[in-house]
C-alpha cells in the first residue's frame, strides 16, 4: 500500500512535470512565431533603408565622378590651349630674336688681309656684311649674330668711318658671325662658285668657316618699340 502511493505520487508528479512541460514548449513556440516574424519585416525594413542609401550614395558617388571627369576635362583642355599658347609665344620669340637659342650652325670668322703697315680703310665695308648675311638667311638660317649682336628684322648693318655699326654698337674687324642652322646647306650656300665667300676672299677678306653641332647665338639686347603699327583686327575694313 505504502509503495502504491510512493507510485501514485511519483506518477501525479511526472504527470504535473509533464503538462508543465507541455504547457511551457507550447508558450515559447508561440511567442517565438511572432517574435520572429515581427524581427523579419524589422530586418527587411531596414534592409530597404541601407539599400535605398546605397543606391543613394552610388548615384552621388557617380555625380561626383562625372564632375571630376567634366573639371578633369576642362582642366585638361586649359593646359593644352595653355601649352600651345606657350609654343607659340616661344616660337615668336625665336623669330623676334628675344631669346638665347641653341643648335647646329656654323662658326665664321671675317678678318681683313692686311697687305700693308700702314692704311687707314678696312677692306671690309657693312655691304660685305650684309651680303654675307642675306646669303645666311636664303639658305636657310634661323639665327644669325655679328660680333654677338642678335640680327633681328630691325637691325641696322651700316658704315661709321673706319667702323661698322652693328645695332647702332661699333665694330671694327675681325667679325664673328654666329649662325644657327643645317650646318653643311649653309656652309654649301656660302661656298657655291660665284658665291659670296669667293667674291670676298678676291677682295682680301680671310674666311673661316666652321661647322659645329651647338652653337649658341644671344639674344637681342635692344629695346624694340612700335610707334605706329598695331595689328588689324578681323573685320576692321579700315
Amino acid at each position: 500500500m505504502k509503495n502504491t502511493k510512493i507510485q501514485l505520487a511519483i506518477s501525479v508528479v511526472c504527470v504535473v512535470l509533464g503538462l508543465m512541460i507541455a504547457i511551457q514548449f507550447r508558450t515559447v513556440k508561440q511567442s517565438i512565431g511572432p517574435v520572429t516574424e515581427y524581427r523579419a519585416r524589422e530586418i527587411a525594413t531596414q534592409l530597404k533603408k541601407v539599400r535605398e542609401e546605397r543606391d543613394n550614395l552610388l548615384a552621388l558617388k557617380n555625380d561626383y565622378e562625372k564632375k571630376i571627369s567634366e573639371y578633369e576635362d576642362s582642366e585638361a583642355q586649359v593646359n593644352i590651349a595653355s601649352r600651345i599658347i606657350k609654343e607659340e609665344l616661344e616660337k615668336a620669340r625665336i623669330i623676334a630674336g628675344l631669346v638665347d637659342v641653341e643648335g647646329p650652325g656654323l662658326n665664321i670668322l671675317l678678318d681683313d688681309l692686311k697687305f700693308f703697315e700702314n692704311y687707314n680703310y678696312n677692306i671690309i665695308d657693312y655691304t660685305d656684311l650684309l651680303e654675307f648675311v642675306n646669303e645666311l638667311n636664303a639658305a636657310g638660317a634661323e639665327a644669325v649674330s655679328i660680333n654677338d649682336e642678335r640680327i633681328i628684322s630691325s637691325t641696322e648693318i651700316r658704315q661709321a668711318g673706319l667702323h661698322i655699326n652693328v645695332n647702332t654698337v661699333k665694330f671694327a674687324p675681325p667679325f664673328s658671325i654666329k649662325v644657327i642652322g643645317e650646318p653643311k646647306t649653309l656652309e654649301a650656300a656660302l661656298r657655291m662658285r660665284g658665291g659670296i665667300v669667293e667674291r670676298l676672299e678676291s677682295k682680301g677678306i680671310a674666311i673661316s668657316i666652321t661647322q659645329q653641332q651647338s652653337i649658341i647665338v644671344g639674344k637681342y639686347n635692344g629695346i624694340i618699340e612700335n610707334k605706329y603699327s598695331k595689328m588689324v583686327k578681323e573685320g576692321d575694313s579700315n
